[in-house]
């Protein structure tokens, strides 16, 4: 149990959280990603990833190369995920009901366990395919528009992983951050495509091989970004506690809340990309329970004014165990 110092009086609600966030809102809004909604980053990613996708595909099949076949691959599976995350953001914005009275914010930690698989399934056909093609005669590659492809892709990527994560940070919405990851890490396989490709041009047929060592390479890199996704999606769904700056945001938060003498059993879970808690906090046990219920709904409101990735606070008042030996 964690001891406060003894305060008298009883507090008023605070309710300051909302007008800050609404102020902070309102700066944001004068910037372009700040206006640009989590369906609106996902629509934007699943028109370039279309086209990146249809072109690195048909280039890769009609030029022999595996490295921009694999990278193709990548961009469409972001296309696939993109499809997922649109879904996911609809189905978690319904509101509770009877069947889900907490809601449906864990739909977000099932689309981003679903980025997760499809891009290990890519990953994996990715690394099978090019180990193949090492044990068989090297087809002749033309590897300049492969080449093209490749660069062009790493400004487009890296701006949607930028975007991406910009607007999953600001509404706290997991499978927007997982989504850019996987932007994230289609950039940096166009630059690894690119290296190889360009050793491909530039040191004739007896590197040709290369080609496809780029594609295991890729393929690997792609294997260990997929299992980060599907372990902090898996670790939400296990209830997961946030981190430990996180609980002692909170515990600052409850301690600096007036009426506050003591506190326990802070538990606190990931959800959706938001943190749902409860706390037991101790007060006077002369105060009457409407005092007692303004105590709580400060503490709430501290919380949340403090820690604003807290979407649900639950607060059970106890009357302090040591009010009558303070008295004595």
């Amino acid at each position: 149990m964690i001891r406060t110092r003894p305060e008298v009086g009883i507090p008023g609600v605070a309710g300051h959280g909302r007008r800050i966030e609404s102020s902070r809102m309102t700066t944001e809004r004068t910037t372009w990603p700040a206006r640009v909604t989590a369906e609106g980053v996902t629509w934007i990613g699943l028109g370039a990833n279309a086209a990146l996708a249809v072109a690195k595909v048909l280039a890769g099949s009609l030029l022999h190369s595996r490295a921009i076949l694999a990278d193709g691959l990548h961009s469409g599976s972001d296309l696939v995920t993109d499809v997922a995350v649109l879904a996911g953001l609809q189905a978690a914005r319904k509101p509770p009901d009877a069947c889900h009275p907490y809601g449906h914010r864990r739909l977000e930690t099932l689309t981003s366990m679903f980025v997760g698989l499809v891009l290990l399934a890519a990953a994996g056909w990715i690394i099978y395919d090019a180990v193949h093609a090492l044990q068989q005669p090297t087809a002749p590659i033309a590897a300049g528009l492969p080449f093209a492809l490749a660069l062009l892709s790493v400004p487009v990527k890296e701006v949607l992983f930028r975007i991406t994560r910009y607007v999953g940070q600001r509404t706290g919405n997991v499978s927007l951050r997982a989504n850019a990851w996987h932007h994230r890490s289609d950039a940096v396989t166009s630059v690894a495509a690119a290296i190889g490709l360009a050793a491909v041009e530039f040191g004739g047929p007896r590197w040709a091989f290369l080609d496809s060592v780029t594609a295991v390479v890729l393929g690997a890199f792609l294997v260990i970004v997929a299992i980060g996704i599907m372990h902090a999606a898996a670790a939400e769904l296990v209830d997961r506690a946030p981190g430990r700056d996180v609980i002692e945001s909170i515990e600052r938060a409850v301690v600096d809340t007036r009426g506050v003498r003591g506190y326990h059993a802070v538990r606190a879970r990931q959800s959706g990309g938001r943190v749902e808690m409860d706390i037991h906090v101790q007060v006077d046990p002369q105060l009457s329970v409407a005092a007692g219920h303004d105590i709580a709904t400060a503490v709430r409101d501290r919380v949340q004014e403090k820690v604003p990735e807290v979407s649900q606070v639950i607060v059970h008042v106890e009357p302090d165990p040591e009010a009558d030996s303070e008295r004595v």
